[in-house]
């Protein structure tokens, strides 16, 4: 029988949820500080780096893919759009629908990018040898997969992997 690694009872530890949205806010915080002098958002770098991985994603696609809502997403698009960061054009293979990419421009901007969001991803991994680092994004799949969310490899870009 497994064994649960939730208690039922109150315990002094914080729980492993409790835990896993304080990594989550410590690494926002740190990500709006890394990509702000690159005039970006955390949620516009996100957004771009799904668009790096998979071009040509319709508004829509890219909102559930960057975990924001359709409205915010017409919001990031406007914004990075008006940067010259992505573009909208028709899609190749329907005419009918209008999808995004990114600009060179933004492209650009995503590789200027790339140093200091490594080097935050290695800051928080500090401590950690190499193998525990393969366990830990183990464990997180396993996690995610747990939950019933979907592949990240498919629809969205982890965001500290952007080395």
């Amino acid at each position: 029988m497994a064994r649960s690694h939730y208690p039922v009872t109150m315990s002094r530890e914080p729980s492993l949820l409790y835990q896993v949205k304080q990594v989550e806010l410590a690494v926002r915080a740190q990500l709006d500080d890394v990509v702000r002098p690159f005039g970006l958002t955390t949620t516009q770098y996100t957004a771009m780096t799904v668009l790096e991985r998979s071009p040509d994603m319709t508004s829509a696609r890219l909102a559930r893919s960057s975990f924001v809502t359709a409205q915010s997403m017409a919001d990031i698009v406007t914004a990075l759009s008006d940067s010259g960061l992505i573009e909208r054009h028709r899609d190749a293979k329907d005419r009918r629908r209008l999808v995004l990419s990114l600009t060179a421009r933004g492209r650009k901007v995503l590789e200027d990018c790339r140093g200091p969001v490594a080097a935050l991803q290695e800051r928080m991994v500090t401590g950690l040898s190499d193998g525990a680092v393969e366990d830990f994004r183990s464990a997180l799949t396993l996690c995610r997969q747990n939950l019933g969310a979907p592949d990240p490899g498919s629809t969205h870009v982890e965001i500290a992997e952007q080395q």
